[in-house]
């Protein structure tokens, strides 16, 4: 039977595309169909980045930690919403704005030493700090660039 009430038909409308769902989820569709916002994903997360969002969907908050993709989320999860673990966990990426330190000619690298997979690479510059640069096909989208950064330049999106 599907679920026509007034907060889930308006909260399925404000739903971001680029907004980052759960590891191994790719149908938008599907998880707002089959999610019964139990809460069971969020008290399995090991890094505790799983949270209720509007709507008592759960959404992943990268400020909080990163993502190691232990699928502990899926493996609770009592609906068949999840992907099989062998498949890519998501087409999330990292991406840095301009209010990063590195910008305004102060060295930080925080983001590229929390890098795991080394996507993050600073481009060095004639006059100033080295620029990050993020390697698009490196990038898991765990969001460990994320919690780290000072000054909250750092985001990961669906692309």
């Amino acid at each position: 039977m599907v679920d026509i009430s007034k907060r889930r038909f308006f909260t399925r409308k404000n739903i971001d595309s680029k907004q980052i769902r759960l590891p191994w989820v790719n149908e938008l569709q599907t998880f707002t169909d089959l999610c019964t916002r139990c809460g069971k994903c969020v008290g399995a997360c090991e890094t505790g980045i799983i949270e209720h969002a509007d709507g008592g969907y759960p959404s992943i908050n990268f400020t909080i930690d990163e993502c190691t993709f232990c699928y502990k989320c899926a493996e609770i999860c009592p609906e068949p919403i999840f992907n099989n673990k062998d498949s890519q966990p998501w087409n999330a990426k990292a991406s840095i704005t301009d209010s990063c330190l590195a910008h305004k000619n102060v060295e930080c690298r925080s983001c590229g030493d929390a890098c795991e997979t080394m996507a993050i690479q600073f481009k060095l510059r004639l006059g100033g700090v080295a620029l990050p640069e993020i390697e698009l096909g490196e990038c898991s989208g765990c969001g460990a660039c994320v919690s780290i950064c000072p000054t909250s330049s750092i985001s990961v999106s669906n692309l």
